[in-house]
């Protein structure tokens, strides 16, 4: 009788253990499945927290093997869209409505954390020897270290996998524990039918459609006007053309910079020392110059569309800053924001004192310190 109650003992121990994964078990079936997927599209929504403000976009991802990646994003405050696209020719910044784009000379998203790409989070998951894995409301959520080699407030973060190892919820804390970034998912399809042809740049460029007013030959009052639109969309931009005779004079519409936006935090020992207006082609341009212990400039501009398509060329990699992505090299940073295009560089700043300086702009006319004389 003895060996009997002993043997169903161990049944039952055993059919109670049978049930419960352990986190290296989930993090390989959901691996599995990942690479398993030739193509896939996820959807949702990603919160970022700076401070006290909360900045929200919609997220659509798409995915082809090998290494085909487009992320539409667009803010839900005042829905601007920016697409970070990557195929054969490279890595690109898309932003529609000022008909430029970013290319990057980068491996992105290979070379650090992406908490709105599967594979970037596997990545995480497997090479972290010491993740850790609780069940919660019938999930599984896991905890691993993260990589942001640009942001190093980011440490570690928490994914959560329902019982058949599709994503549910990414949030990215840092060092004290604070949500960073969560990413909350709606649909994944991981038998999405993309091909090449789905990563496109073309895709992204304004078609030009001119449409011309000929003047009668000798008739010098005759004025022609050109229209360029966005088909996609109902805005237009109209240049007119005075004409007189042969000669012509192009009345340019030019962008006007209404404030001065100055940075909230900048470096111990650091100061304004200089503030200068230019104008230029496209409008008015302010250049700020800051002196002390960390030497940097700060140029804004207005930011205008351009007639035709333009590519910039970057040594470094997108990166999201609070309500826009922004393109990142070893000491500079370029983004656009509130209809403002910034550039900021600095070969005395670490990338970390960048990323604060350009998370910390504000429209005020008050600065933490300052060596120049206001007129």
């Amino acid at each position: 009788m003895k060996k009997f109650w002993c043997f169903c003992c161990a049944v039952l121990l055993l059919a109670t253990g049978c049930g419960k994964k352990e986190a290296a078990d989930v993090v390989k079936d959901f691996t599995d499945q990942v690479n398993n997927s030739k193509s896939y599209v996820l959807k949702g929504t990603m919160e970022i927290y700076s401070d006290e403000d909360t900045f929200t976009y919609s997220v659509e991802a798409n995915y082809l093997k090998d290494n085909y990646y487009k992320v539409l994003l667009v803010n839900q405050t005042n829905n601007h869209e920016q697409v970070i696209l990557r195929n054969n020719d490279g890595v690109y910044v898309v932003t529609p409505s000022l008909n430029k784009s970013f290319k990057f000379q980068s491996e992105w998203p290979d070379n650090s954390s992406q908490s709105y790409l599967l594979k970037p989070i596997i990545n995480d998951l497997n090479k972290d020897t010491e993740i850790s894995m609780i069940e919660e409301d019938s999930k599984y959520v896991i905890k691993s270290k993260v990589n942001y080699p640009n942001n190093s407030d980011l440490v570690y973060q928490k994914i959560t996998l329902d019982k058949d190892m599709n994503l549910d919820k990414i949030e990215v804390f840092n060092q004290n524990d604070a949500v960073k970034i969560k990413v909350n998912v709606n649909n994944i399809d991981l038998k999405a039918s993309l091909s090449e042809s789905d990563f496109k740049l073309e895709d992204y460029v304004k078609e030009n459609n001119t449409t011309k007013k000929d003047c009668p030959e000798g008739d010098t009052t005759c004025k022609t006007e050109e229209t360029t639109c966005d088909p996609k969309k109902e805005d237009c931009n109209n240049n007119k053309n005075t004409c007189e005779g042969s000669n012509c004079a192009k009345d340019k519409t030019t962008g006007v910079l209404e404030d001065i936006v100055y940075p909230l935090y900048i470096p111990s020992n650091t100061y304004l020392s200089g503030k200068d207006k230019v104008d230029t082609d496209s409008g008015e341009r302010v250049i700020l110059t800051f002196g002390g212990d960390k030497n940097f400039v700060l140029v804004e501009e207005a930011a205008n569309p351009s007639n035709e398509f333009e590519i910039i060329p970057v040594y470094g990699d997108p990166l999201m800053l609070n309500d826009t992505v922004a393109a990142l090299s070893e000491n500079s940073l370029y983004w656009t924001s509130n209809n403002i295009s910034y550039y900021l560089a600095g070969t005395d700043l670490t990338s970390d004192e960048i990323l604060n300086i350009a998370k910390n702009m504000n429209q005020t006319t008050s600065v933490i310190n300052t060596n120049i004389n206001e007129k």
